[in-house]
């Protein structure tokens, strides 16, 4: 009896304890933790997500670029749908009726596919602009079923910087995968700013959370909307470059291929980076991006090409400089270094042409007259150096020097696709002549051509980096992240690795070519008042006409730009090469063109190359 009894109450203890468990647990989830309630309701209710604004980007000088625009996706839970009137429907949706058949089909398809669910609300029309909107919510009470939901697009301020600016489009499921922030009909920045600043400018996506009944139908707001989170706006982004100036460019470059680049030296910032043929960016948003793209994409122009970064072009003449620094500073020639020319550079083996000038000249009046024989005394000079043992040493320290100025490889600027361009190196001749090769060889890469290419924001890199007198900094378009700063290396210099005494007679003779005498290359770039060094290139061309090259900086003490212009089929640097980058540096350092210039200016606007080849083809 006494056993029973002790048992009964040890059945008693055990059942006391389990509800006790029972009855914590029940606290715990009911009045301490009520986010389990709130998952128990999930099926009562239904998350809309509210989409941010992206970040806003402006110019230098606080001039508005691009903002957003609301559209808004017609959403459907199929379920919930009555019969309807496709023509009325399709009236209010400003669409054909052809158009509205479509897109019922489109959705039936999916149901059966299983690629939607019938309970849950899916895209059936998207991005229907704010203006039909108004047209079409007046009859949604119409349409059971159907609804808006409020999307962000990119509006352009201006039809210009479209290679900087980038665009905004739809990600695709592959790269859904690794992005796990994103949703199936996200939008994201897919080139330019846009995408290297995505995170920052895209903001994050809150959510709404609003009751429905069995069949989905909303009833109002879940808990009074406690659960709500609401969107994160994006941060602003302050570009480098200058409005006006790159509107300039472009207006310069209109009709021609080509590009300009144009770099603050003490910086490293971008005020103006121009890629012709260009496209207006309005035309890759909203439900035209999907007609104009390919449209782009086939242009045998090639708009969407982003030529400053990716163009790889023979530096031309312009390498001059490079090749009298190298020579100074391997201490080949001194800046007294003189060497005869007769109408060029003659061997037995081969002749490299020149055109009349006085002779011999020293290093400064070789730059002023861009003589081809003297570089090529001074490259031969440095790969034949009895120190190096062999040529292919020597051409091996000279791709060292050339590496030094940002050539061969990405510069590490802040937009995407950027190219490497090409210095070859001694492996790369081996191949080709089977090891049997000398200075001789290769002599095309004094004068910058030959196997040797460059990108015109390397070439604008590298006027930078002669202004500054032997460093440069990373270009960049991004100067400015609101509540942010942009990455450190951008403010990091770059030594080219060249003594800072030696700059100056290069300097000097880059001063000449616009500003001396007889034999000057670019005096058509004479700016009064402002003391412009430059040097042109023609980059020889076996397709056509050459092209047209031109670097420069100014002021020449304390410069504030730094100008690379490539001009396809424009023949001499001189042409015009010379007077674009001369009218860029005027633009932004006087903010108008001087009286006595304006012919250059008019002559430069109304210059059609692109129609004048295709008319001589």
């Amino acid at each position: 009896m006494g056993n029973a009894n002790n048992r009964t109450i040890v059945i008693g203890l055990i059942m006391m304890l389990l509800s006790l468990v029972y009855i914590l647990r029940l606290f715990m989830l009911q009045v301490y933790d009520p986010s389990y309630k709130f998952s128990a309701e999930s099926n009562a209710r239904r998350k809309i997500t509210e989409f941010p604004s992206r970040g806003l980007i402006y110019d230098r000088n606080g001039h508005l670029m691009v903002s957003n625009q609301a559209v808004y996706d017609i959403m459907v839970v199929p379920r919930e749908t009555e019969p309807l009137d496709t023509i009325e429907l399709a009236e209010s949706m400003g669409v054909e009726l052809s158009e509205a058949r479509n897109l019922f089909s489109e959705m039936n398809y999916k149901l059966r596919r299983r690629q939607i669910s019938s309970f849950q609300p899916s895209v059936f029309y998207k991005q229907m602009t704010a203006e039909q909107y108004g047209i079409f919510q007046e009859k949604l009470f119409k349409f059971k079923g159907f609804y808006g939901q409020r999307r962000i697009v990119r509006k352009y301020e201006h039809e210009t910087a479209a290679n900087v600016l980038g665009y905004v489009g739809e990600i695709n499921e592959s790269q859904l995968k690794q992005r796990p922030y994103y949703a199936q009909g996200d939008y994201w920045g897919i080139s330019g700013v846009e995408k290297t600043y995505e995170e920052a400018l895209r903001g994050e996506k809150g959510a709404r959370y609003v009751l429905v009944d069995v069949h989905g139908r909303q009833k109002g707001a879940f808990r009074d909307g406690s659960h709500d989170v609401p969107a994160e706006s994006g941060k602003d982004l302050t570009l480098t470059l200058d409005y006006q100036l790159q509107l300039y460019g472009e207006k310069l470059m209109q009709n021609k291929i080509g590009s300009i680049v144009a770099i603050e030296p003490a910086t490293g910032e971008i005020l103006a980076m121009v890629s012709s043929p260009s496209y207006d960016p309005s035309l890759l948003i909203g439900r035209q991006r999907n007609e104009n793209f390919p449209k782009l994409a086939s242009d045998t122009l090639y708009p969407l090409f982003n030529r400053p970064l990716q163009s790889g072009y023979p530096p031309g003449s312009t390498f001059k400089t490079i090749m009298a620094l190298i020579g100074l500073q391997e201490g080949v020639i001194t800046p007294e270094t003189r060497f005869g020319c007769q109408m060029g550079y003659h061997t037995r083996a081969l002749s490299v042409g020149c055109h009349s000038h006085p002779s011999p000249l020293d290093l400064p009046a070789s730059i002023q007259m861009s003589c081809n024989a003297y570089y090529c005394h001074v490259f031969r000079d440095v790969l034949d150096n009895p120190e190096y043992g062999s040529p292919k040493a020597g051409l091996d320290k000279w791709k060292d020097y050339l590496v030094n100025f940002g050539f061969g490889y990405k510069l590490g600027t802040d937009l995407s696709n950027e190219g490497r361009g090409f210095v070859p190196n001694s492996n790369y001749y081996d191949q080709i002549y089977s090891g049997s090769w000398g200075s001789l060889t290769v002599i095309s890469l004094a004068i910058g051509q030959g196997e040797l290419l460059t990108t015109p924001i390397q070439m604008a890199n590298m006027a930078a980096a002669i202004a500054n007198r032997g460093h440069w900094y990373v270009p960049h378009v991004a100067r400015t992240i609101e509540n942010d700063t942009i990455p450190s290396k951008y403010k990091e210099p770059h030594s080219v690795g060249i003594d800072t005494t030696h700059f100056g007679p290069v300097i000097d003779g880059m001063e000449q070519a616009i500003w001396g005498g007889t034999g000057s290359t670019a005096r058509i770039a004479q700016i009064p008042g402002i003391t412009i060094c430059g040097k042109t290139g023609t980059a020889e061309n076996p397709h056509g006409d050459d092209h047209s090259i031109f670097i420069a900086f100014a002021p020449k003490e304390n410069p504030k730009i730094a100008v690379a212009t490539y001009v396809e089929n424009g023949t001499y640097g001189a042409t015009y090469g010379a007077p674009i980058s001369s009218l860029i540096i005027e633009k932004y350092l006087n903010n108008e063109i001087h009286r006595t210039r304006k012919w250059i200016e008019k002559r430069m606007l109304d210059a059609d190359l692109i129609n004048q080849n295709e008319s001589n083809n």
